[in-house]
């Protein structure tokens, strides 16, 4: 690891723990929870009841992880939740709305096809705010700027924009147009431009500039839909003239959904770079701290997609397929070798920039099947010599390339990145 700052890795008794995964990953400032199955960690076994009670206990999975680090819940910036069935978020925010009630994090829902224990409907992950930063950073008092404009639809669960020290995170955007309220016309190209055009309108309303954006996460209902989202995609990407001339694209993770809210076809959600900080950090120029886009000949490259894109002191990693760069092929085998071709190519990734695996404080892994997991439990640990990362694991249904795993990641970078000169 570059610099001084250190991760702070964490498990408290009060939630359920797993062998792969910390419960709490915090580095500078901010904290990476990790899935949190609707288990009482008291019995060591899922909660009765439905969708209600598995959700509740979640979020009090989550609250008890949060306050055994002496943080509340008006500190979680994001929450992701993950249903059986998208049916079930009516119930769920009867129950989410107990939780957050004067303030609301960013948020994206999506159903998928399998969750990590059998009988689970839900699963919940988070990121928090850490004032505190990680040692040898000095305690802040950062607060969190909390906005919504008119020029984006807003849910009277989620804040469309949440920004703390040098990050801002957008609540996943469906593709309503904010005028009417409803799904606009036409198919996943269409929807997939309202998507973006509202992420738009949130950034200019906090006078952020389009290309801040360092990640975007695609959901789709149908894999088939990704070339007609990426038409789209493409006419926003990159956006300014300076953009353009590096070939600056954020990194991307795409993630088959079983449904979408509204039944939409697409949603996306969205990571952006806060160059000037929240208060009382002290305003910069808007690129005093730039963006850090890099990529390697040692794994596979996209056009519509940077491998890895860093600001400040994190590292936003696109999601990686089980692809062998010198074939350019899917690798032989099962899921396992599957994944390990996955963390290969996040080694890569990591060690071109200067770092290592035990950088890295959150990892996302789709699988196709759920039962491949053990296979890949099996590879997944021998990455790291340390703590392992926070850690979230969906089902879907299908994958690019006919692929069993693909994985992303979310690394420290404790050396920050360059003030302009």
């Amino acid at each position: 690891m570059n610099g001084v700052i250190i991760k702070n890795s964490r498990n408290t008794e009060s939630a359920p723990q797993c062998a792969m995964s910390t419960q709490s990953v915090a580095f500078s400032h901010y904290n990476n929870i990790s899935a949190q199955l609707p288990v009482d960690p008291k019995l060591g076994k899922m909660v009765a009841g439905g969708v209600k009670e598995q959700a509740e206990q979640c979020l009090e999975n989550i609250k008890a992880i949060v306050e055994s680090i002496d943080h509340t819940m008006t500190d979680v910036v994001r929450i992701n939740i993950y249903l059986k069935n998208i049916m079930d978020i009516k119930v769920v925010n009867q129950v989410y709305t107990t939780f957050f009630q004067s303030y609301l994090p960013t948020r994206t829902v999506l159903a998928v096809a399998a969750l990590p224990m059998d009988g689970a409907l839900v699963q919940m992950d988070a990121v928090i705010s850490n004032g505190e930063g990680t040692h040898p950073q000095a305690p802040c008092d950062l607060v969190k700027l909390v906005r919504n404009t008119e020029n984006a639809p807003k849910s009277a669960v989620s804040t469309q924009t949440v920004a703390f020290s040098h990050y801002n995170h957008i609540s996943a955007q469906l593709p309503v147009d904010p005028k009417t309220g409803n799904i606009v016309a036409g198919g996943a190209k269409e929807q997939a431009a309202q998507c973006l055009k509202n992420i738009k309108g949130i950034m200019e309303a906090i006078d952020v500039p389009f290309d801040d954006i360092v990640k975007v996460n695609i959901h789709v209902q149908n894999l088939s839909d990704i070339e007609a989202v990426n038409e789209a995609y493409t006419t926003f990407f990159p956006d300014s003239s300076i953009a353009r001339a590096v070939g600056y694209v954020p990194a991307r993770s795409v993630i088959v959904a079983e449904g979408l809210p509204m039944h939409a076809l697409v949603q996306i959600d969205a990571t952006v770079s806060h160059g000037d900080g929240t208060p009382p950090q002290a305003v910069e120029d808007r690129h005093g701290i730039v963006i850090k886009a890099n990529n390697t000949d040692n794994a596979p490259k996209s056009s519509l997609s940077t491998q890895t894109v860093a600001f400040s002191h994190y590292n936003n990693v696109s999601a990686q397929l089980p692809i062998d760069v010198k074939t350019g092929k899917l690798v032989a085998g099962g899921a396992k070798e599957q994944a390990a071709q996955c963390l290969n190519n996040i080694k890569a990734i990591v060690e071109s920039i200067n770092h290592n695996m035990d950088d890295v404080v959150k990892m996302n892994i789709q699988l196709k099947n759920m039962a491949d997991l053990d296979a890949v439990n099996e590879i997944y640990p021998t990455f790291f010599k340390g703590d392992l990362p926070a850690r979230t694991v969906i089902g879907v249904s299908d994958m690019p390339i006919g692929a069993l795993v693909q994985i992303d990641a979310i690394i420290s970078n404790a050396e920050g990145t360059a003030p302009a000169k």
